[in-house]
């Protein structure tokens, strides 16, 4: 039999429609969702439709029976709320395995059927994961921005439940669906290549985002770039759009989304806009016009619906799809991509990018005293500052002896990300401890870089701690600096660099354009021989980073120069404000 992974290269697939708006159609009373087995559970279960996997059974396959009849390829599991974090709000969260595993075998049963009466068309299961009800990018309380429902351990130990659940019963995708926060994206992706892991399957990864106004930024802010930007160090089946709009208002992103995404894509629109009483008026026939658009346009390999759509609709999609032709992916970006809410490309006609370095506790006296005095707003307006003067990165440095680093720094990027105008721009965590790396990595939506790493404690640590930066969404600057000591000459700086670029490249597959190499800018003029030729080194290993190490940036820490001027504090006050 052909996969989802073959298919989607030979013609367009069909995916299923709204599973709550079939719900609907049923006219379920609250003794349909509870049953006999759930009587003594608190509060209301009417409107938990993923516990009709375990209740009414019987519903849920009927649904998916008329999906596969209506022509659907993929079909997708009664599972966008079955985490324990949304299940919590019925009091049913220790039921999640079982709902997943239900909910699996319910849709396999009938897929396979359908598949074993026409071989030459399969049909797939694909694992609904939706964005849960907590949000790790925003407060819940707007007199404390910087607090969180939840923290991102939290929320991927819940995903990484699901999905465990979800591949032991047989699906044949996951599909991260109606993300409207990048950061939660991050933890499902998180969870799912853990998931894969533990339950020794791979199975293709489907994301769909969801866009909040018509500006075409997430709730979270982030553009649809920014977003391409957060997930691409993930192993990426289908990328796409679903939920808020219409077709016919989804289109434009829909076209920003196709034109950049190096995935297959996918659309699954609602039918048009409700009504004033939150209905959907659109007719089969008339979304199926607005869907044509998508195909004969080459935008998509996968199209379905969502809120308001049937079967109805999607049996309208049929005809549509004969002698199409799928997308082709666009080529992966040969740039360095970052982002916070937007995207950064470093292109070479950018010439140098400018890392804003005062949110710093070390080289800021300023910064440092507002930390230990809780005055965050003072601090804030520091970074928003260097974002005003240019600055296209925003690097924050906690390492104080007198700070708990690790808190400073979530707290500091949780507040960021609550200031638009400083959290368009990517940040550089830098810290010389690990946990703290780890801390900030997991409060940032965008695509981060770390700094840094190097082999100063060893290849197997070095390793370690890049597999992590690559799971975590990140680059990563690196240190000219190994088991030897500082590289201070030409040939140990390229041997250092050179060393880490195989390193990365080879053995952790890190994305070249993600590696930035740091070889070194130390002090000069201090009148000492043994530093005469530290500039003309960093300047000669910078230009054979360039040629050998392809995609591999440099970064240069010219505030270092100022190790010379100790003892000068209108100079040093010049380099460090």
């Amino acid at each position: 039999m052909a996969s989802i992974e073959t298919l989607v290269r030979e013609r367009i697939l069909v995916l299923d429609g709204a599973m709550g708006t079939m719900i609907q159609q049923y006219n379920l009373t609250e003794e349909d969702f509870r049953g006999e087995r759930f009587v003594q559970i608190p509060g209301q279960l009417k409107g938990n439709n993923d516990i009709l996997c375990l209740t009414r059974p019987d519903v849920i396959q009927d649904i998916h029976r008329k999906y596969l009849v209506a022509g659907a390829d993929i079909i997708e599991t009664n599972t966008f709320s079955s985490t324990s974090v949304s299940m919590a709000d019925y009091h049913v969260q220790e039921y999640v395995r079982e709902i997943n595993l239900a909910a699996v075998r319910l849709a396999r049963e009938v897929a396979d059927e359908f598949t074993a009466l026409t071989p030459d068309k399969p049909r797939f299961v694909a694992g609904s994961i939706g964005p849960t009800n907590k949000t790790c990018s925003m407060s819940p309380d707007v007199n404390n921005p910087a607090f969180r429902a939840l923290t991102y351990d939290e929320l991927a130990a819940a995903y990484r439940e699901q999905m465990e659940a979800m591949l032991e019963a047989g699906v044949d995708a996951l599909l991260i669906e109606t993300i409207f926060d990048t950061l939660n994206a991050k933890a499902a992706i998180y969870a799912a290549e853990q998931a894969m892991e533990a339950i020794g399957v791979r199975v293709p990864l489907m994301l769909s985002v969801t866009v909040s106004d018509i500006g075409g930024r997430t709730l979270s802010g982030q553009t649809l770039e920014a977003f391409l930007a957060s997930v691409q160090h993930a192993d990426i089946f289908s990328v796409g759009l679903n939920c808020s709009f219409g077709a016919r208002q989804l289109k434009p992103f829909l076209e920003q989304l196709a034109a950049r995404a190096p995935y297959y894509i996918s659309a699954y629109p609602n039918a048009g806009l409700p009504n004033s009483l939150g209905t959907y008026d659109q007719t089969p026939a008339e979304m199926a016009d607005e869907i044509r658009e998508y195909v004969h346009e080459g935008l998509v390999n996968i199209i379905g619906g969502c809120c308001g759509t049937t079967d109805e609709y999607i049996a309208a999609y049929s005809s549509l799809i004969v002698g199409s032709v799928p997308r082709i992916p666009a080529s992966a970006p040969d740039n360095l991509w970052l982002s916070g809410l937007e995207l950064l490309e470093v292109k070479p006609e950018n010439n140098f990018i400018n890392v804003g370095e005062r949110c710093n506790v070390a080289g800021s006296r300023k910064f440092l005293r507002l930390i230990n005095e809780k005055k965050y707003d003072e601090a804030l307006s520091i970074a928003r500052q260097q974002v005003e003067d240019g600055a296209q990165i925003i690097d924050i440095n906690m390492d104080d002896g007198l700070l708990d680093a690790e808190k400073e720094m979530t707290t500091f990027l949780n507040l960021i990300a609550s200031e638009p105008e400083i959290a368009r721009v990517p940040v550089m965590i830098d810290s010389s401890k690990w946990d703290v790396i780890v801390a900030g990595l997991k409060c940032a939506q965008g695509k981060s870089i770390v700094n840094s790493i190097s082999l100063k404690e060893g290849e197997e640590k070095f390793l370690e701690h890049a597999r992590t930066i690559k799971r975590y969404g990140a680059a990563a600057v690196v240190m000219a600096f190994d088991e030897q000591g500082q590289a201070d000459t030409y040939e140990r700086r390229i041997e250092v660099c050179e060393r880490a670029y195989r390193l990365l490249v080879d053995k952790v597959g890190f994305n070249p354009q993600d590696i930035i190499f740091d070889p070194n800018v130390l002090a000069v003029a201090t009148g000492m021989d043994e530093h005469d030729n530290y500039a003309v080194d960093f300047i000669r290993a910078t230009g054979w980073i360039r040629k050998n190490l392809p995609g591999a940036h440099v970064s240069g820490g010219v505030s270092n120069l100022s190790f010379s001027f100790r003892g000068n504090n209108y100079i040093l006050s010049l380099i460090h404000i």
